[in-house]
């Protein structure tokens, strides 16, 4: 069953997941009347030969120079020196979330826009059409200009894209998903171009895979907790209640709700080590930090990101800065930086787990023979090269401001810049949080207890079937990739388990 995107409403990151694969996108009348409202009014400006950037001038620094008379024309004059992107192709996921992200901002009737772009991005978004966008050249100012101005460009059938997941050229791609090139005029083609709405897509998917992660470590820590037969007290609601911050103690309630149950070994010493002690407080500090980006990412997603604006009621045309990545910046950057400690955390039990001289006797490396046999041994040595390569690329995006267009764009917020690394590190710590959930399923297998929470056992059994026991040795890299995907699916909110 297709998914139905109503463009009337704010946009959720659920539905930039649903737009993955083709999706219905409903414009009602409403939407339609606003859109042609702004567009009339586009239309009553120019007739009275007032000013607007894009549709009577050049761009960017060279908006003291007349653009050219026909509009039509101008829409080349927009997207042609745009050609200069570099890198690898994005991902479809992020492509199709940008032109979903892209069809709402203009759908609010303040760009002024042809009502027919908006229709041409529905019908894009209900095939499995994909613009072929580089990756580089977006600095998150004046829009994701470069990378949008690639996508605008495939939509009129040039540079290229993809169908059903082969690239081609653009103009091959539009009649195979039986499309027709895009017509613009200068006003939208700027108006395709400039906005964040790359940066704001790769945010919010970093922001989602991020919050599946942080809850599969939560459950893989009282797993570990069970296993271990350390007691729970780390947990306790006063101590956490004393301890003030909201995360925390939304963070504990819910692993006090897994461990419920649980039931102390008596072996191991009064207090944890802080991978375990202190996985609240540094879980819960994630959580709050979370729910920042939770506000960035939503306003985003509800807001236009489009200069100049147009606002026929007061007839007014304000140009401005709406184009201004800063705040996903800000918060892609935050991102990695909860990213980096939640993979230093979950690294961190993995290596208490392996070490037999703090895993209550368990055999070291987890291997069912030492010596004739290596277990985690391979599996750790690469979550420890996947920690310090999240590590290594944390350094934040967004105060690497640089000058350029002439001095015009001379502070920048590299926001897309952030917001793509954040989702490459998140799917890094995907495969640490399979590392972890590994290891888990192997200590049970090599003599750690059976979980004696009801919550800790059901994730037990969800890794027992899902992945043998190693013995003998065998290559893992398989194991852990689905090992995370089944941590990930029961990490999920029941309503999104299906999306999984």
């Amino acid at each position: 069953m297709t998914t139905a995107i109503d463009l009337a409403a704010p946009l959720r990151i659920a539905d930039l997941r649903a737009a993955r694969d083709p999706v219905t996108v409903l414009i009602g009348q409403p939407v339609r009347d606003r859109v042609a409202a702004g567009r009339d009014f586009l239309s009553d400006v120019l007739g009275d030969d007032r000013q607007v950037y894009g549709s009577t001038t050049g761009f960017g620094a060279l908006v003291g120079y007349a653009g050219r008379a026909d509009l039509r024309d101008q829409a080349d004059n927009t997207l042609a020196h745009l050609g200069a992107g570099q890198g690898p192709d994005l991902a479809a996921e992020v492509v199709r979330a940008t032109m979903l992200i892209r069809a709402r901002s203009l759908a609010q009737g303040a760009s002024g826009v042809s009502p027919h772009v908006v229709d041409a991005l529905a019908a894009m978004l209900a095939t499995t059409f994909v613009p072929a966008v580089p990756r580089l050249g977006s600095v998150g100012a004046s829009g994701d200009l470069i990378p949008l101005g690639a996508a605008a460009q495939a939509l009129r059938g040039r540079g290229h894209a993809y169908v059903d997941g082969v690239r081609m050229p653009a103009a091959e791609a539009l009649a195979r998903a039986g499309l027709a090139p895009l017509p613009l005029d200068g006003r939208d083609a700027l108006a395709l171009v400039n906005g964040t709405s790359l940066t704001t897509a790769a945010t919010a998917l970093a922001l989602d895979a991020t919050r599946t992660a942080h809850r599969a470590i939560q459950l893989l820590t009282c797993l570990l907790t069970d296993l271990l037969g350390s007691d729970p007290q780390f947990l306790d609601a006063r101590l956490l209640a004393a301890y003030g911050h909201p995360g925390v103690i939304d963070v504990g309630a819910a692993m006090r709700r897994v461990t419920e149950g649980l039931t102390p070994s008596g072996k191991r010493p009064l207090q944890e080590p802080y991978s375990i002690r202190c996985s609240p407080q540094l879980l819960g500090a994630a959580e709050d930090a979370l729910r920042f980006v939770d506000g960035i990412v939503a306003a985003d997603l509800g807001g236009v990101s489009d200069n100049p604006l147009f606002f026929p009621d007061d007839d007014l045309v304000v140009h401005g800065g709406n184009f201004f990545g800063q705040p996903a910046a800000f918060a892609a950057d935050l991102l990695s930086t909860v990213i980096a400690q939640l993979g230093n955390l979950a690294e961190r039990q993995l290596d208490l787990l392996v070490d037999p001289d703090r895993n209550t006797g368990l055999p070291p490396m987890l291997a069912a023979g030492p010596g004739q046999q290596h277990g985690l041994q391979g599996v750790q040595l690469a979550s420890t090269a996947l920690v310090a390569e999240i590590r290594r690329d944390a350094t934040p995006a967004s105060m690497q401001s640089l000058p350029t267009n002439l001095h015009n764009q001379d502070v920048v917020p590299f926001g897309t810049q952030a917001a793509l690394r954040a989702a490459d590190q998140a799917r890094l710590l995907h495969l640490i949080v399979g590392s972890l959930a590994v290891g888990l399923r192997q200590a049970v297998h090599v003599g750690a207890r059976t979980p004696t929470a009801d919550g800790c056992a059901a994730v037990m059994a969800a890794l027992v079937e899902a992945v043998p026991p190693v013995d003998p040795d065998r290559p893992l890299d398989g194991d852990v990739r689905r090992a995370a995907g089944v941590v990930a699916a029961i990490s999920l909110p029941e309503g999104d388990r299906h999306d999984a």
